[in-house]
């Protein structure tokens, strides 16, 4: 018996495909795969993707409803893709920021000698225009995490929060 089914349709452009837990899409952004296990949720590929639950418990149904959000963030990604813009603010000493392999390096933030490393997470891409840091990816966890790896390399120890504003800040997430 089937306690509760979620049907999420395949929009127009994008290609899924279903082996074991491993669901993978395709479209014209890029490619992503993403495995789901759960030992009360299933997911299988028929008209559309199903998630469905034979269990009454409320945190098994409430699994299939994130699963259905992670399905769609994927199908968002691969055709529109993610975007997070970023804007170094700076009081007095003047900060600067640039990618080197696979990590953002900050440079003399409140004025500090050392550099200041963030990683970037999986295939998001940043690039950086003088006080702008654009993050751009088709999986949305990724580029958030970059982002927040970017905003957490600046964080200010034994400052004042109301009276240091230099840091990077997050100004908008598309």
């Amino acid at each position: 018996m089937i306690f509760l089914e979620e049907i999420i349709t395949v929009p127009e452009g994008i290609e899924a495909k279903m082996s074991e837990n491993m669901l993978s899409v395709k479209g014209e952004n890029g490619e992503m795969e993403r495995k789901f296990t759960h030992p009360h949720v299933s997911m299988e590929l028929k008209d559309g993707i199903v998630v469905k639950t034979e269990s009454e418990r409320k945190k098994d149904r409430a699994v299939v409803g994130t699963w259905k959000v992670h399905v769609n963030n994927m199908f968002k990604g691969v055709s529109d893709g993610y975007t997070y813009k970023m804007k170094i603010v700076y009081v007095h000493f003047p900060m600067t920021a640039k990618v080197e392999d696979n990590k953002v390096v900050i440079n003399n933030f409140v004025g500090g000698k050392g550099l200041r490393y963030a990683n970037i997470v999986g295939k998001a891409q940043v690039s950086v225009k003088k006080e702008d840091i654009e993050i751009t990816g088709c999986d949305k966890e990724e580029v958030g995490q970059t982002a927040a790896n970017i905003e957490q390399a600046c964080k200010k120890k034994n400052k004042d929060i109301r009276v240091f504003h230099d840091g990077i800040y997050i100004t908008h997430k598309g």
